[in-house]
């Protein structure tokens, strides 16, 4: 199901691990809240992730579950590592805990699927083009916050070029290509940006034509987040213009998945992507300033 806020990496994963644990002790929520004279509501936030497990209630949740003690450290570890703060926080007044919390799930995956149907994702955003679009979005911020934003994209594009074990695919609409963001001399610089991008190894690029018609993903942008650990399932990502929706009921990301694949069948391979955009570039720059 959808969730308006995401926890961490390893909180996701404690908290599955703590609903295997009570399912395999033959416990029900409702059972665990009685023993331990907890709400129900908060075994269910435990499990769910909505709320943090402290040290005490997670030693109590293990003991409870029949978890021998020597084997216990890899939970703690667990609840250590999903108090991390990592890179994103020095921006924290600048973006929304909606952004920051995307950014984590962003920085720990191994694998990005983006469908982008209007803009250039954040992460192929050249300076420029980013400025633009936060200054648009922003409206009446002041430019220091506006700055910080553009700060944080342009952070993300370097740590996914340094760190070629993370795999980037992404499907533009040739809609994003044509949009004129900035002005033309934005959008050529823009242009000329992702073809630099999509020589990168770590990168495919693809482009989704307008002659294709209807396609299964018209409702809109959305990243699938794939995790180098099997125990971290698969997130879905789709960003509205307030809020952020996180998706990980497994059908529903499944879904997802297959459309995703459809958008890569229906769109041009990475060489004619490659091609479309050069010749979008051309007529830009024939067309003049």
């Amino acid at each position: 199901m959808a969730q308006r806020r995401k926890k961490t990496v390893r909180g996701r994963r404690l908290s599955m691990e703590l609903k295997r644990l009570r399912e395999a002790a033959g416990l029900s929520g409702d059972q665990v809240a009685s023993r331990l004279q907890w709400s129900q509501s908060k075994v269910s936030r435990v499990e769910t992730g909505r709320i943090a497990v402290g040290s005490k209630d997670l030693r109590t949740l293990l003991d409870l579950y029949g978890l021998p003690e020597d084997q216990q450290d890899k939970y703690f570890e667990l609840g250590r590592g999903a108090k991390v703060k990592g890179w994103w926080e020095a921006y924290a007044d600048a973006i929304p805990r909606d952004y920051v919390d995307y950014i984590e799930l962003e920085s720990a995956a191994s694998s990005l699927l983006i469908y982008s149907p209007q803009i250039v994702n954040g992460i192929l955003q050249t300076e420029d083009y980013a400025q633009c679009l936060v200054q648009s979005a922003l409206l009446i911020s002041p430019p220091g916050e506006v700055t910080r934003r553009v700060k944080v994209r342009m952070e993300r594009q370097e740590r996914l070029d340094a760190d070629l074990s993370r795999a980037l695919t992404i499907v533009l609409d040739e809609a994003v290509l044509r949009r004129q963001v900035g002005g033309p001399a934005v959008m050529r610089a823009q242009l000329r940006h992702l073809l630099v991008c999509s020589e990168k190894e770590n990168v495919i690029l693809r482009v989704l034509p307008n002659e294709v018609g209807e396609h299964p993903a018209t409702a809109g942008e959305f990243t699938i987040l794939q995790f180098p650990d099997d125990c971290d399932a698969d997130v879905v990502h789709v960003e509205a213009m307030t809020s952020s929706l996180y998706i990980e009921e497994e059908a529903e990301v499944f879904r997802y998945g297959l459309a995703f694949n459809k958008l890569c069948s229906i769109a041009l391979d990475p060489e004619a992507s490659n091609q479309f955009i050069r010749r979008v570039l051309e007529e830009n720059e024939s067309a003049g300033p």
